[in-house]
């Protein structure tokens, strides 16, 4: 997690407009939350606060975990410059350790992962120890929603160079700002993908270039369906929101 506590402070670059990414993230989660009761969110991987506290702008009170420090530390900075710190509480947390590390077991009326976190687990065991620990922290008829990448029409193409965007230099202290993605694929088994997030800054004829590598794994929504009913979930629905595939489903009650 190290290139995270890095690229922390970059983070919000890697979207084209995080204020307005904010208002579709509250939206959206409304929505799907519609007629689920849901008061107490756990956003298990809050990285800079995207969900966290959009969810918090909208009424929720949130808990929100991330195993980067430097993700933390940058969520904490945005949630009291968006005046909802109050709203929620943070957590030092990975995954396959946050029913161990918080006592809201069976309290939770909703867990939320999304920004395509869901997929940093590379192996079985670490994808069955966050599910069956998401379902103990679940109430019973709790909602867990899980966003990431739809890699299926990905795996056909097998993309090594992602265009990203540019920024402003007006918004950027007088500098220009590029980002894109380089991807190796690691056949496996299982199949992985290494993102190399490049960040390229500078102005006239001096710039300098980063490199971020992240490494997921190319999960289907069928795979993760397939561990969400052994697990106990029911009622699991998949959803398509432009690239991103969304899971929804339930601990019975």
């Amino acid at each position: 997690m190290g290139y995270y506590d890095i690229l922390a402070e970059h983070y919000h670059l890697l979207y084209r407009d995080w204020e307005s990414t904010l208002e579709r993230e509250g939206l959206m989660l409304r929505r799907w939350f519609t007629d689920r009761d849901v008061t107490t969110v756990l956003d298990a991987s809050c990285g800079t606060g995207t969900q966290a506290i959009a969810l918090a702008q909208i009424g929720y009170r949130v808990l929100a975990s991330d195993p980067s420090t430097g993700m933390i530390q940058q969520a904490r900075k945005n949630a009291q410059a968006y005046d909802v710190s109050e709203r929620i509480n943070f957590l030092q947390a990975g995954f396959t350790n946050i029913a161990q590390m918080t006592d809201a077991a069976g309290d939770l009326d909703a867990i939320v992962t999304k920004g395509n976190a869901f997929p940093h687990l590379i192996t079985d065991y670490e994808i069955e120890t966050t599910l069956h620990g998401f379902y103990r922290l679940l109430r019973h008829g709790g909602t867990l929603l899980i966003g990431m990448t739809d890699y299926e029409p990905l795996i056909q193409e097998r993309p090594r160079f992602v265009p990203g965007r540019l920024h402003n230099p007006e918004d950027n202290d007088g500098r220009e700002i590029i980002v894109f993605d380089v991807w190796d694929w690691d056949e496996g088994p299982p199949l992985i993908i290494t993102v190399n997030h490049f960040l390229v800054t500078g102005d006239g004829e001096d710039y300098t270039t980063r490199k971020f590598p992240i490494q997921y794994r190319a999960l289907t929504a069928e795979e993760v369906q397939v561990v969400l009913l052994e697990a106990g979930f029911v009622n699991v629905q998949i959803h398509h929101d432009r690239s991103e595939v969304v899971m929804i489903a339930t601990k019975p009650t």
